[in-house]
This record gives structure tokens, sequence and C-alpha cells, in this order.
């Protein structure tokens, strides 16, 4: 299968005989409102598809009949199957992120700052559409390894780790802790908040209910520090 170049939908003028729910102007053209509305659209059905029925199973065909646009409409805003399958998990993870002005490091001390990142990461990772794009890539994996690779590309676990490893690094140079390895530190931590609630949430045991996610972050963050704490007695 061909590999996506772009996670992003193309946006050249569609010049093909409308569809039904098409919305040209006079000589065929939409407008640029029009043509971002049928990407929209087009997304809205390629999200409902992989997640309800998986990426093997949904065809471009099903996508553009779901979304009432003729093929041609498909194929000037997006490449191919995996194409579009970047831009649903792209369009998915945007939604997630918490506002561009929120203060994700403010906090007052170590403790704080952490504790509400945490929330933020676990409010995130436990959404019904996050559990759903996670339970998509376990099931399909196998078969197609490179979904996972489009959802490393397009996710922010990276960019997580990456902040929570220069909140660490920080926090050592202070004195406040000692962190051998920011990275592998902050690696650690995201695995601790999500992977045993969001388990849950798929399933396997029961899910938690909103005080055992609250407690859950606050347990963390406290074995967490215990464990950077630890590391600064036994460097002395």
């Amino acid at each position: 299968m061909a590999s996506a170049r772009s996670s992003t939908p193309r946006t050249k003028p569609d010049h093909a005989p409308p569809a039904a729910g098409d919305s040209p102007r006079r000589g065929g053209r939409p407008s640029l409102s029009a043509s971002a509305e049928l990407s929209e659209r087009i997304l809205d059905a390629a999200t409902h598809l992989f997640l309800a029925h998986g990426y093997g199973a949904t065809s471009i065909e099903a996508v553009a009949r779901r979304a009432r646009v003729s093929k041609r409409t498909f194929y000037h805003r997006f490449e191919n199957k995996p194409a579009l399958f970047g831009a649903v998990v792209h369009r998915i993870i945007l939604r997630l992120r918490p506002p561009a002005d929120a203060p994700l490091l403010e906090g007052g001390d170590l403790e704080s700052t952490l504790l509400g990142l945490a929330r933020l990461i676990l409010r995130a990772a436990l959404s019904p559409s996050a559990i759903a794009l996670h339970r998509l890539i376990v099931a399909e994996a196998a078969r197609f390894p490179q979904l996972a690779e489009v959802v490393a590309a397009e996710g922010s676990t990276a960019e997580a780790i990456a902040l929570i490893a220069g909140l660490l690094e920080r926090a050592t140079r202070a004195g406040s802790i000692a962190s051998k390895d920011p990275i592998f530190a902050a690696q650690q931590f995201l695995h601790m908040i999500i992977a045993v609630p969001q388990r849950r949430a798929m399933g396997l045991g029961p899910a938690m209910a909103p005080d055992e996610v609250e407690a859950w972050a606050r347990d963390v963050v406290d074995l967490f520090l215990n464990g950077c704490r630890g590391q600064e007695r036994d460097a002395v």
C-alpha cells in the first residue's frame, strides 16, 4: 500500500461535475468556503467509517458515497486512503489538544504543574475519539503497520515528552529533583499516567470513574516525584 505523502487535505479547486451535495458556483468551481465544507464532510464520513468499521474495511468508494461527493471530488482533496487516514488522525488530535493559550506549565511548584499536565493528558487519552482511534490501531496494526507510523507522526506524544522533559530538566538544575535522563523519565511518566486507565477504558477491566481518574493522577505524580527525589538522595 502506498504511504501518505501528506496528512492534510489538498485544497485544489474541483472542476468535476458536482455529485449530490456538491455546491459549485457559476462555472462549476466551488467557492473557498464550499470547498472547505466539502473537505470537512469527507473527513466526517471517513472518521465515522474508519472508527466504526476499521481501516481495511473502509474503501474510498464508501467514504465518497457517505460524504455524497464524486470520487473525482475526493481525489482533488486526498491523494489516497493513507493520506485520508492521516488527515483524519490529524484532525482528531487537533481537537484533543488544549487551547493554544492554555497555561500548560503554570501551577506553582513541580507537583502542581505535573498534576495539571496529568489531568490534561488523561482527559485527551480517555476521550471517546482517542479510545476509538487506539482500538483501531491495536486491531489493524499487524495488517497495516503504517497506521501506527501515521499516528506517531501526527500525534502529540513526542511533544508531551519534550514538554515534560524540559520541566524535569529545569527542576533538576534548581535542585528540587535529580533526573539523570529527563527524556527517559518523561517517557515513563507518560506511560504511568496513560497505560492502565486507557486499557480499562478499552474494556480490559472496569472503566475508571472520574474520581478514580483524579486519584490515579495524584498517585502517579506522587510516586513519580518520590522516585526522582530518591535519585537525588542516591546522588548525594
